[in-house]
C-alpha cells in the first residue's frame, strides 16, 4: 500500500501513510520493500541520539494551533541536514530513535523515534513494528511536515495487509497553493529553506492574502483508513490562523478517495459556522474540491430582482449532482414572493411581440410564481468549463421570455512571461447596463477573449493594470432603434489604476494579531491620490468603430482604526473621469455617451463589525438626459470581521439585491 501509491492520491494517504513504515530503535534502519509482493527486509547500521527535548504534550484545540510553532522549532533543530541531502531521492526507509528492543518478531522503538521515506520527515515518542502480522502502532507527538504542510497525529494504527488502519487527533495547517507539489514530490534541500521560513512563522501574528485563501486550519478527532478511502465523521476546517473561532467549516461524514489521479471529495450537509453562534448549511455533495475557490454560501438564498422575478424571492440550493466524471449540476428552485402577492408581472412583453420590446403588465399563473437557477462546473482536458442557465418562469409559454444562458470555458496560459486568461464564451439573453442609456440586452453572441490582470507596488504607488482583448459574433438591440442587429465586434481594453500617497500613516507591521477583530489587515490613514487610465477601441464588422481616452484623477481620505466600537473607520473617495471619445456603436448595450461622471465612494464604521458602504457614478455630462442623476450605484450594510465579511446589499440603478459572502485569506 504505502510504496504503491505513486498517484496524487488524496493528501492524507501521502500525509500520513508514507510514514507509518517499520521501525528499528536506537539504530539507523533501512528497509527495502518490493512493492509487488510487499517483501520487507531489514538491515541496520549505529545512528546518533537525539537528546529528550521532544517531551511535548499534546495540547487541546482551543490552543489556536501556537504548539506547532513549537514543533517547527524543535523539528529544525533535531534534523539531521545528511538525512535531507542524502534521501532526495532514495526509496529506502531510514528510522533513528533512542532505544530500541525486539521480541518475537515485533520491533520496539522509543525516544525521539525519526523516520524519513523519500526524504519526507515523520517524528514520534514511541513506535511498534509487528514484522509478522505487518502492522505498525505510534503513540505520542507525531508530528511531520511535508513541505508547507504541517501535521500532527496523538496516536495511527495501520495493517499493511488489510490496508486499514485510523488516525486519532490529527491537526495541521494546510497550504493549498502548494499541497499537490508537495504531497507528489520528494524532500528536497530546498525545502530545507522552506522549514526555516516556518520558523518565522508566529501564529500571534499573521498576514493577509488579498482574494487567496491559502493557508487552512485543520483538526479531525478521527481518521479512518480502508485502502485508498478515508473518512471522518467530522472535519473542521479554518481560514482563521489567529483563532478558531470567528469562521470555520465543518465538513460532516467526510470521504475522500482517488478517482482518475484527482482528489475526490464527498460530504453530507456540512456548516459554515460564524463566531461559533451562527450555523449556515450548505453542500459540496461530490466533487472534486478546490479549497482555493472555496467561498460557502447559505443553502437558502434571500434576494430582490425587479426585472426578472417581480421583486422578493427565495431559493434553496440543493445537493449537488455529479453527472459525469468531476462535473457537478448545482440547482435552485425559487420561489417568486412578491409575484405571487402582487398577481401579475411585469417581467415580459406580450405574447407574441418582439424581445426587445417594451415590458407589460401581465396576470401571473401559478407557474410564474416559481424560477429555477442551474449551473454546472466541471474541468475538460484541463479547461474550466461553467454553464449557467436562469428560468425566471416555469410557464413554458414564457419559455423565450424568462430564459437566460451563459457558458465559459477558460484556463490560464503563459503568454509574454506573463498569466493570461484565454477564454471562450457564449451566452442567449444577457442583460447588461449601460449608464444614463439604461438596461440593454445581448440576444445572443458567442467570441473569444484572452486578458490579464496585474497588481505591484513601486515606491510606494499601488497600481493595478488590466488588459484584454476580445472577438465575437454579437446579436443585440440596435443602438438607436428596438431592432435587433448582428455584427462582428473586436475590442482591445487597457487600465490603469494608481494611488499615490500624499500624507499617509502606514502601519508599523502589515501583520495583525487578535486584538484586530473587525478588519484582515492594518489601515493606512490618511490623504491619497487615485488615478486612472483607460483606453479602449472598438471596431465592428460593418464598418464602424469607436474609441476612446479616459482620464480620472481625485483624492481619497481615510481615517480611523477599526479596532474601537463606534466611528472608528471612515472612507471618501472622489473621482471624476472624463471620456475623449469619437466613433459610434452598432449596438446599445456598448455605446460610450457619458464624456464626464464623478465617482463617489464612502465607507462608515457604525458600531463594532457593522459598516455602511456605499458607491455610485453622478452623471455630469450637461446634454445627457440623465444630468445630476446616479447612473450606477450600490449601498450595502455589511457585517465585517477579521476572517468574513457578510452583507446585505441593494442596487437602484437595476432594482436588484441580494446577500453578499467573503473569507479573507492568512499567512
Amino acid at each position: 500500500m504505502i510504496l504503491g501509491i505513486s498517484k496524487k492520491v488524496i493528501f492524507f494517504s501521502f500525509l500520513f501513510i508514507n510514514f507509518i513504515q517499520p521501525s528499528r530503535s536506537a539504530e539507523l534502519s533501512t528497509i527495502n520493500k518490493d512493492i509487488n509482493n510487499r517483501n520487507i527486509k531489514l538491515t541496520s547500521s549505529k545512528a546518533s541520539n537525539f537528546d529528550n527535548s521532544s517531551n511535548y504534550q499534546d495540547k487541546s484545540l482551543s490552543n489556536n494551533f501556537d504548539d506547532f510553532n513549537d514543533y517547527v522549532k524543535f523539528l529544525k533543530k533535531k534534523t539531521d541536514s545528511l538525512l535531507v541531502a542524502k534521501v532526495e531521492n532514495q526509496q529506502e526507509l531510514i528510522i533513528q530513535s533512542d532505544k530500541q528492543s525486539e521480541i518475537s518478531d515485533v520491533i520496539y522503538a522509543e525516544g525521539n523515534v525519526s523516520v524519513s521515506y523519500k526524504g519526507k520527515l515523520f517524528k514520534a515518542d514511541k513506535l511498534i513494528y509487528d514484522k509478522l502480522n505487518q502492522k505498525i502502532e505510534a503513540r505520542g507527538n507525531i508530528t511531520f511536515i511535508l513541505g508547507d504542510q504541517i501535521f500532527r497525529v496523538s496516536q495511527l494504527e495501520y495493517s499493511f495487509i488489510s490496508e486499514k488502519g485510523y488516525l486519532l487527533d490529527v491537526k495541521g495547517v494546510i497550504n493549498t497553493n502548494t499541497l499537490i507539489n508537495d504531497i507528489s514530490s520528494n524532500f528536497s534541500l530546498s525545502d530545507s529553506k522552506k522549514l526555516e521560513n516556518l520558523i518565522d512563522l508566529n501564529k500571534k501574528e499573521v498576514i493577509n492574502t488579498p482574494e487567496n485563501v491559502q493557508n487552512w486550519l485543520f483538526f479531525t478527532e478521527k481518521m479512518t483508513i480502508d485502502g485508498d478511502k478515508w473518512k471522518s465523521k467530522k472535519a473542521i476546517f479554518s481560514n482563521d490562523l489567529l483563532e478558531f473561532k470567528q469562521a470555520k467549516l465543518a465538513i460532516n461524514s467526510l470521504e475522500v478517495f482517488p478517482i482518475n489521479e484527482k482528489l475526490r471529495f464527498k460530504s453530507s450537509l456540512n456548516y459554515l459556522i460564524l463566531d461559533e453562534k451562527v450555523s449556515i448549511p450548505f453542500w459540496l455533495g461530490s466533487r472534486n474540491f478546490d479549497f482555493k475557490k472555496v467561498q460557502p454560501a447559505n443553502t437558502w438564498n434571500f434576494g430582490y430582482e425587479n426585472l426578472d422575478k417581480d421583486g422578493y424571492f427565495i431559493g434553496r440550493r440543493i445537493n449537488s449532482i455529479d453527472i459525469y466524471d468531476d462535473f457537478v449540476l448545482d440547482l435552485e428552485p425559487q420561489f417568486l414572493i412578491q409575484r405571487s402577492l402582487k398577481g401579475y408581472t411585469k417581467s415580459f412583453v406580450n405574447k407574441g411581440e418582439s424581445i426587445t420590446s417594451d415590458r407589460v403588465k401581465r396576470n401571473s399563473s401559478f407557474e410564474d410564481y416559481f424560477a429555477l437557477k442551474s449551473q454546472i462546473k466541471g474541468t475538460l482536458k484541463n479547461w474550466d468549463l461553467e454553464i449557467e442557465k436562469n428560468l425566471n418562469s416555469l410557464d413554458f409559454n414564457k419559455f423565450s421570455d424568462a430564459f437566460r444562458f451563459n457558458t465559459k470555458l477558460s484556463k490560464e496560459i503563459d503568454l509574454l512571461d506573463s498569466v493570461w486568461e484565454k477564454s471562450f464564451f457564449g451566452v442567449y439573453r444577457e442583460r447588461v447596463w449601460n449608464g444614463s442609456l439604461g438596461e440593454a440586452e445581448i440576444y445572443s453572441g458567442y467570441g473569444s477573449k484572452l486578458q490579464k490582470e496585474n497588481t505591484w507596488i513601486t515606491d510606494g504607488i499601488k497600481k493595478s493594470e488590466f488588459l484584454s482583448l476580445v472577438l465575437a459574433n454579437i446579436t443585440a438591440e440596435a443602438l438607436n432603434t428596438k431592432n435587433l442587429v448582428t455584427n462582428l465586434k473586436g475590442n482591445l481594453f487597457y487600465s490603469l489604476d494608481q494611488k499615490f500617497p500624499i500624507s499617509i500613516v502606514n502601519p508599523e507591521k502589515k501583520s495583525i494579531d487578535i486584538s484586530y477583530k473587525y478588519i484582515p489587515e492594518p489601515i493606512s490613514k490618511g490623504l491619497s491620490l487615485n488615478t486612472r487610465l483607460e483606453a479602449s477601441y472598438s471596431f465592428y464588422e460593418n464598418g464602424h468603430h469607436q474609441e476612446y481616452l479616459g482620464l480620472g484623477v481625485g483624492p481619497e481620505l481615510t481615517f480611523g482604526n477599526f479596532k474601537n466600537k463606534t466611528f472608528d473607520y471612515t472612507r471618501i473617495s472622489l473621482l471624476p473621469f472624463y471620456k475623449f471619445d469619437s466613433g459610434a456603436s452598432v449596438f446599445k448595450f456598448d455605446q460610450n455617451y457619458e464624456n464626464l461622471t464623478l465617482n463617489i465612494s464612502y465607507d462608515q464604521q457604525l458600531y463594532g463589525p457593522i459598516i455602511l458602504k456605499s458607491f455610485g457614478i453622478l452623471n455630469l455630462t450637461k446634454d445627457s438626459n440623465d444630468y445630476g442623476e446616479f447612473i450606477d450605484s450600490k449601498i450595502s450594510l455589511n457585517w465585517k470581521k477579521r476572517s468574513y465579511e457578510v452583507g446585505i446589499f441593494y442596487q437602484p440603478h437595476n432594482q436588484a439585491g441580494g446577500i453578499s459572502f467573503k473569507l479573507f485569506g492568512f499567512k
